[in-house]
């Protein structure tokens, strides 16, 4: 345990005893070349190519941007970018148009977030596949070659290596004995249930849940664990913490983000629909279909068809440029990132990038991307009104008359409210009496009170068939929908289907989003099953058995244990999908509930999982750590959060983003706003909300241990907590026993009562000179404990 003073202490204390990794800044990594894929090359097709580019057959200034080669050589001014040093390329000079004699594009800057990402890219090395330029001859997609890749071959009929044993055990214990491994010994009691805890419900045990699983493994072991497990998995809460992992791969929010940056204030109700979703352990091949199609499924009740609308939020989350003037390019846009997030969330593929031509690395062809193209041309995702400057989303309804009645209701009310404010002003004008001005001031505060509190109608962000289906859409040449090409049918990826599988049949009068849901919901698909397992298993050990989660194709990394990957996706489906059973099947095993030893030299990784791996907890784990030990958590459920009416702008006048986060609620309620998060939450690594992404960043820095000291939320959690231990008696060590129990689930040892007595003393005597009251100057040294507690390293990470 550790006492911090200090920021750079709390630093020192958190890499304590943490494996740090470097990578070579001369190899891109696949995250890398991932951003140049979809962020990157679609920019400088767009914008560049039509005056650098061999295929234009236009090279101003000598400058030709369609091949890495040509880039680093440049032009008449030299080097078109030093990798690494955005401030020093010329590129990035020319696109932030400061310099008059050099500014790019000349017609009009880029907007601003483009500049960003070809900074970004830069500042990354510049990582850049193009060894050809791209007028050459493009390769021939072998669909016969690329079902060879691991991830498109079908899923193999694998035996465990032992009959007896735990399946998972077998398989991990076989790569450990080649090299002449093994397991850890197992967790102790503590350890486990805290590990557990935080796992399956995102928060830590009470001192009370701690003591009484302590009691139960001692009488039996395996059966404690797995009624801790079973009462874990029951509790309301686990869909509060396994709902937030899938919210990451929806890439939700709160908030539209980009140009016009406003409020999706029904978001909520698909957060609350992921929740209830994964508590009540809804088969994930049905959870699948419900968000690509659940408005084209039967429905028994009203009450389901609107919950099956509701799960379509999911297509329509993504961030879009509403003020987009071209609509056809805004519609497509749209069409694009529907396409990438649903390739990323269900088959861990990357194929946005193929809108402007066939994939660089995997087998999936312009027609491809076309065919599913084709299939959500002919979804609705906006409203029937696009003329304006504006274009909202699509909002499906899904109330009752009755509440639709309530808020028109009320929306009259305020109708009347603002014309008696127009009248008051008017009378204020002809008598502008101090009686006049104060009752105008009166109808003003009711205005505001009343939009304050005004209900937004019973709907929810989604999708619908359009009323004009498209059975084909054209391949647009280099993804500009204003050069077509061949029109394409639609259709699945053909690396995916089986050489002999019948070609798709898609009704006329439907869309086909529900002929698609079906087909990614097959047992026998190869990447569905192998994907949402891997996944489950990176949410546990904090890397997959193939540890590029989002990306199964052939940049990605191939799976460290292909047998246990292919066993896993044949069982789940067998389970009836049950994540549930997954969790405990996985949580059972002697892998997942070994001790978290250090890495041995031939397997430095722990790739092959020779100890549990200790993680850092999450922004939102900490966050609710932190109100948790301290008393002081509101573990209410659901509900609208964020504070704005469904489509109101996020900033007013002054570009200001008054957004609080000051509710005692789980982070998970906390409002997501896309371009201004939570300061917390962008300290501790939460994801970009405008990408799906299914594994977190773990970084350690400074900034990090700057928060836990003067952010509010740390300073009034410590507070809390010296409140509710000095409860527990007078002496240190009553106080002291039980702040370690809330904050690490452990009991006091002499090291821990030792350090708190030299910290108190010390900090009274710091104190002495500001605070003359003893009393008053010993409820702040302890309170300056128990910050120093949740700074430390065994609050904050998990083993």
């Amino acid at each position: 345990m550790h006492y911090i003073a200090s920021a750079s202490r709390l630093f020192a204390a958190l890499l304590a005893g943490l494996p740090l990794g470097v990578l070579s800044a001369n190899e891109p990594t696949a995250a890398d070349l991932d951003f140049f894929e979809q962020k990157v090359r679609p920019i400088l097709i767009e914008r560049c190519y039509e005056c650098h580019s061999t295929e234009s057959g236009k090279t101003k200034g000598s400058l030709a941007m369609d091949s890495k080669a040509a880039l680093l050589q440049g032009g008449d001014n030299g080097p078109g970018l030093v990798a690494g040093h955005p401030d020093k390329s010329l590129i990035i000079e020319a696109i932030r148009y400061k310099n008059r004699d050099m500014q790019m594009p000349p017609k009009s800057a880029l907007p601003s977030a483009e500049i960003k990402v070809l900074e970004e890219w830069v500042q990354r090395g510049a990582p850049d596949p193009r060894t050809q330029v791209v007028a050459q001859r493009p390769r021939k997609i072998d669909l016969e070659k690329g079902r060879l890749h691991w991830a498109f071959r079908p899923i193999a009929k694998i035996t465990p290596a032992t009959i007896q044993g735990h399946p998972v055990d077998s398989f991990i214990k076989a790569k450990l004995t080649e090299k002449n491994l093994h397991l850890s010994p197992p967790a102790d009691a503590v350890t486990l249930i805290r590990r557990m805890s935080y796992d399956l419900i995102g928060l830590p045990p009470t001192p009370g849940e701690v003591t009484e699983f302590k009691k139960a493994v001692a009488l039996n072991r395996d059966t404690a664990i797995r009624a801790l497990i079973d009462r874990l998995l029951s509790s309301p809460h686990y869909g509060e913490k396994w709902g937030r992992h899938w919210l990451d791969v929806a890439r939700y929010a709160d908030s539209n983000g980009l140009d016009e940056n406003i409020a999706l204030g029904t978001a909520w109700r698909y957060r609350d629909y992921v929740v209830r979703s994964f508590n009540a352990d809804k088969p994930f091949d049905r959870f699948l279909i419900e968000q690509i199609a659940g408005d084209l499924l039967p429905a028994k009740t009203l009450a389901d068809r609107h919950e099956q609308a509701t799960a379509t939020a999911f297509l329509n989350l993504g961030a879009k440029v509403l003020a987009e003037a071209d609509k056809e390019k805004l519609i497509m846009d749209v069409v694009d990132e529907q396409i990438e997030t649903t390739g990323r969330a269900f088959l861990g593929m990357t194929l946005g990038c193929v809108r402007c031509h066939d994939h660089k690395f995997d087998p999936i062809s312009h027609e491809d991307y076309y065919a599913l193209a084709a299939i959500f041309k002919s979804t609705r995702s906006f409203t029937e009104e696009m003329n304006g400057a504006i274009s909202y989303w699509h909002e499906t309804p899904i109330g009752g008359l009755d509440e639709f009645a309530y808020v028109k209701s009320a929306e009259r009310a305020l109708a009347n409210k603002k014309k008696e404010l127009s009248l008051a002003v008017a009378a204020a004008k002809k008598t502008p009496t101090q009686e006049a001005k104060a009752k105008v001031e009166a109808v003003m505060t009711a205005v505001e009170e009343v939009e304050k509190n005004l209900p937004d109608l019973p709907t929810v962000v989604g999708v619908k068939d359009d009323s004009k289906i498209k059975t084909t859409v054209p391949i647009h040449i280099r993804g500009s929908h204003l050069t077509l090409g061949k029109p394409i049918e639609r259709g699945f990826p053909k690396v995916m289907q089986a050489s002999l599988e019948p070609k798709a049949s898609f009704p006329k009068e439907k869309s086909g989003r529900l002929e698609l849901a079906q087909w990614l919901a097959k047992p026998e698909h190869p990447l569905t099953a192998r994907v949402i397992v891997n996944r489950v298993w990176t949410w546990h050990f904090g890397h997959g058995l193939a540890r590029t989660p989002d990306n199964f194709g052939l940049l990605g990394d191939a799976p460290t244990h292909p047998e246990l990957l292919d066993w896993l996706a044949t069982w789940l489906p067998q389970n009836g999908w049950s994540l549930k059973d997954l969790h405990r099947l996985i949580l059972t095993s002697a892998v997942y509930q070994q001790a978290s030893a250090p890495s041995q030299e031939v397997d430095p990784e722990n790739r092959l999982l020779h100890h549990f791996p200790i993680r850092r907890l999450q922004a939102e784990e900490i966050r609710d750590a932190l109100l948790s030990v301290s008393g002081e958590l509101d573990l209410s459920m659901g509900g609208k959060t964020v504070p704005l009416r469904n489509r109101q702008f996020v900033f007013n006048h002054t570009s200001k983003d008054a957004t609080k986060y000051d509710s005692k609620r789980r982070a998970l309620y906390l409002p997501i706003i896309r371009n201004n998060l939570y300061d917390l939450f962008q300290q501790f690594d939460y994801p970009d909300p405008t990408v799906s992404t299914g594994q977190r960043n773990s970084t350690v820095v400074s900034p990090q241990a700057l928060l836990m000291m003067n952010s509010p939320i740390a300073e009034q959690s410590a507070r809390a907590l010296a409140q509710r231990v000095t409860k527990e008696g007078p002496t240190v060590e009553q106080r002291l026993a039980q702040a370690i129990r809330l904050a690490y689930a452990r009991e006091m040892n002499f090291t821990d009562l030792a350090q708190a007595q030299d910290f108190l003393t010390a900090a009274d005597a710091m104190l002495a000179s500001s605070i003359n009251d003893h009393d008053q100057r010993q409820i702040r040294v302890w309170e300056l404990l128990c910050q120093s507690l949740m700074m430390a390293n065994e609050f904050i990470y998990l083993r």
